[in-house]
């Protein structure tokens, strides 16, 4: 190829460059119907051939590809043609005498054709068309749109030129008006750009989706990738997107919903109602799936989501075309089979049967997440198994990125009845110096486990683990006392979950953000409150500043993320110094802008505002109507299992709130049913029956008292029992109410249908109930949300509440049977 190249080069030097009847020839290159056509005018008039004509010939080869389907295009065809290399070497003779478009263009129509990364016309045209930036010669913002498109195509995200394109954009920002364009050039410069500098970018696209009655919907996906490539989750950004692609469900096929759904979920957004229009839009499509990528793409995107009938339908398709997947929709599959929670056994065993072929195609990140699949799915191939131990190992010892290397400990630490090896804690120790608070957390769920098994197998290497285990405590302390960044150290901590953070980390952290305190700003005031619900600390320190913060910019802060930072008082039940303006404020906020949530949201804020005892009438009666809750039905439909349990239960509780709270509203109880379904199958566990049976032994008998109670309005508690004006227990078979066996759960009916028996005059409900851990803040003895709404209401429905918290039941004092007895006595009958 080299020689036919050199050969050509040297024949077209000699032709002496007439455009006789150029005008025709370029109508001819124009009007053609096929690429053979095309390359029949070049090898006739090849001396005849100008700058145009070549540029020409090579935008049409590609717009005739663009026209095919991607299957019957004939790239390979074109690019091995002899007359295609005559074309590539009369373009790299004449590209200084090209016009700028016409450069952009002929290197844009080359890229589409699939030439190599570094083809010399490719190399040649990127240089001119530098030089042409250098000489300050600008190239027209469509041309240089384009032209930035192939330099990221090329893979040139960091180049030099790059960061040149970059600056023009930034001079000349203001005055770009199309949509499109911006859009192009935004993905471009992503990786060269300022925070300041993503900011106008940001403010500029929603200033210009907003002035745009239709959006294409490729726009939008372009903008999608932009907030993907910046790591930025830009609420106002994504639901204009949303909206575009909403009104472009028409015009969406299974490729674009893929993508779509791919960047949604990089992103951290999701839509009910896009999940709808794709749902509807892909059942539809579903016969007309036959190759293996997309049957792919629709099996990731439906999969999740799809009724019983589908989902089977779809498994059985994976069966059946499971020896045509590549090693990346192999990955595809498991990953949403892992996202489905489907262990369909006879799928996942054809999975990993077909694996074999391509586990060696596979870098080291994707074998993580193989394994991370097949170990969830529950996978028991041991061949398999030990062939992924054995290239994990290959890798580790070659490792010399400290991610890579966590990455591979961490996903070690998953394989079943996995011993630690030498070489695992020489690469940990190695490495730990130089991990992010991530990785460290990775390699520690992965060395406890490994102590653990070997205390209970082998330990031999036990006392390795514990050492190793101390030495990544201390790097883990002194990555935290070196920050000087809340932004930077937010963004460490959002990708950190389990045992090691909230075991070790947890309080050196908070201590850390609270020296930071100053740093706190609206722009980092969410992830702050993230990251104080998943640790589940009450600094009161922090949250003041959060409240202070918030209520200073609260036209600045999105609705969405107001909701989250609510959560946060909510469920650790704190209030600020100025606990009403701020929660005044922030609903105020919220209330003027409900469109911008979900029907499902409105749920989980209605709820989270309830529990901290606020209950705005626009809100409640927006949730309450027979549409808005026609419409949650539907949403619920094509919502992962767990978030649609979630919602289910906050409606509940929101509607137990506002009937006991707020009887202005009229809402009836309509979670009656719901509830027994939910609570009939409980059990009373060992220590519910110990305290039992010490209440028949105060009380006097097995009638006085009775367990796990359901309520009017179905709060189910520990134990009931009923003391008349002299503190003395009344017989619940003297009252003549019934008296189940001791494990059943006693259903109680509304308060007003006349269903519960009158007490004699002084008497007193007792609800007596013990709170575990999860009922107070982290390294706190003060009542979260939940708990004290519950005291709340039940306090309400006629209860005396006694709460037996988890700290004073285990503790030292009570250690004996006699003074869990006296303990109890004297919270029963009020003794001080």
């Amino acid at each position: 190829m080299l020689c036919l190249r050199q050969a050509c080069l040297f024949t077209l030097r000699h032709y002496q460059a007439r455009t006789l009847s150029s005008d025709l020839l370029l109508s001819q290159i124009n009007n053609c119907t096929h690429e053979d056509e095309v390359f029949s005018l070049v090898g006739r008039n090849t001396a005849k051939l100008s700058e145009k004509h070549v540029g020409n010939a090579l935008n049409m080869l590609w717009r005739l590809q663009k026209k095919r389907p991607l299957l019957l295009r004939t790239n390979d065809y074109i690019r091995n043609h002899s007359q295609f290399l005559t074309l590539c070497v009369l373009a790299e003779n004449k590209v200084e005498h090209m016009e700028d478009e016409a450069i952009v263009d002929t290197l844009y129509s080359i890229l589409r054709l699939s030439v190599e990364d570094h083809d010399s016309l490719a190399e040649v045209l990127v240089m001119e068309a530098w030089r042409r930036l250098e000489r300050q010669v600008l190239l027209s913002l469509p041309a240089l749109s384009k032209f930035a498109l192939c330099l990221h195509k090329k893979h040139g995200h960091f180049s030099p030129l790059i960061g040149k394109i970059a600056h023009v954009v930034d001079t000349k920002l203001d005055s770009i008006e199309d949509i499109r364009i911006l859009s192009v050039l935004m993905i471009s410069i992503s990786d060269v750009i300022s925070q300041s500098f993503r900011d106008r970018l940001l403010d500029k696209t929603g200033q210009l989706l907003e002035e745009k009655d239709e959006v294409h919907f490729s726009y939008a996906k372009r903008i999608l990738q932009f907030l993907q490539n910046v790591k930025l989750r830009y609420h106002p950004l994504l639901e204009k997107c949303n909206k575009i692609f909403l009104k472009s469900a028409s015009h969406l096929d299974i490729h674009s919903v893929n993508l779509i759904f791919g960047l949604y979920e990089q992103l951290g957004f999701d839509n009910a109602e896009f999940r709808l229009v794709a749902k509807q839009l892909l059942s539809e499509t579903i016969d007309d799936c036959y190759d293996p990528e997309t049957f792919t793409k629709l099996f990731f995107t439906l999969g999740p989501m799809a009724e019983s009938k589908v989902r089977e339908r779809l498994l059985a398709t994976a069966v059946h075309m499971a020896e045509e997947f590549s090693s990346h929709q192999v990955l595809v599959i498991l990953k949403t089979m892992q996202k489905m929670k489907c262990r369909n056994s006879y799928l996942l065993e054809k999975m990993a049967s077909v694996l074999h072929k391509h586990l060696d195609s596979y870098h080291v990140l994707q074998l993580v997440k193989l394994t991370q699949y097949l170990v969830v799915l529950r996978c028991h191939n041991v061949e398999l198994f030990a062939k992924l131990k054995t290239l994990l190992f290959g890798f580790l010892k070659s490792s010399v990125r400290p991610a890579d290397t966590a990455a591979i400990i961490r996903v070690l630490g998953m394989l079943p009845s996995s011993q630690v090896e030498e070489i695992i804690l020489n690469k940990a120790a190695a490495v730990l110096p130089q991990c992010s608070l991530q990785q460290l957390n990775g390699i520690a769920t992965a060395l406890v486990k490994w102590n653990h098994y070997d205390q209970l197998h082998w330990q031999n290497s036990s006392e390795l683990c514990a050492k190793l285990l101390q030495k990544l405590n201390v790097c883990g302390f002194e990555r935290l006392q070196k920050a000087n960044n809340l932004n930077l150290l937010l963004e460490e901590l959002t990708h950190v979950n389990g045992e090691w953070l909230e075991e070790v980390l947890s309080e050196e952290t908070v201590a850390m953000c609270q020296r930071l305190i100053d740093q706190i700003t609206s722009a980092n005031v969410l992830q702050l409150s993230f990251f104080l619900i998943k640790t589940d600390h009450r600094c009161p320190s922090l949250l003041d500043r959060i409240a202070s913060v918030t209520v200073e910019n609260i036209d600045k802060i999105h609705p969405f993320e107001i909701s989250f930072i609510l959560f946060l008082f909510s469920v650790l039940n704190y209030d600020p110094p100025t606990n009403e303006e701020f929660f005044e404020s922030c609903i105020q906020r919220l209330t003027s802008d409900l469109s911008c949530f979900e029907t499902y949201h409105l749920v989980l804020l209605g709820h989270v505002l309830a529990v901290a005892g606020y209950f705005p009438p626009v809100l409640i009666k927006r949730i309450f109507n027979v549409s808005f809750l026609s419409e949650l039905d539907a949403q619920l439909e094509v919502l992962p299992d767990t978030l649609k349990q979630r919602v289910c239960m906050r409606l509940m509780k929101l509607n137990r709130a506002v009937c006991l709270e707020c009887p202005e509203f009229h809402i009836p109880w309509f979670h009656e049913h719901y509830c027994q379904r939910v609570f009939c199958n409980s059990r009373i566990n060992p220590l519910r029956q110990h305290v039992h049976r010490m209440l028949t032994e105060i009380l006097g008998g097995s009638h006085y008292a009775r367990t796990s109670v359901l309520t009017p309005y179905c709060y189910k508690i520990d134990f009931e029992c009923v003391l008349d004006e002299n503190k003395k227990p009344l017989s619940y078979m003297a009252q003549n109410i019934p008296l189940d066996g001791v494990e059943g759960i006693h259903l109680r009916h509304d308060i007003k249908d006349g269903g519960r028996k009158a007490l004699p005059p002084g008497a007193q409900r007792i609800a007596l109930e013990f709170l575990d851990s999860k009922a107070f803040s982290k390294d706190s003895r003060h009542l979260k949300g939940e708990p004290a709404v519950r005291k709340r209401h039940l306090e309400m429905l006629g209860y005396q509440v006694v709460q037996i918290p988890h700290f004073e039941w285990n503790s030292m004092v009570l250690s004996t049977k006699d003074a869990q007895l006296e303990y109890l006595r004297k919270r029963l009958y009020g003794i001080q």
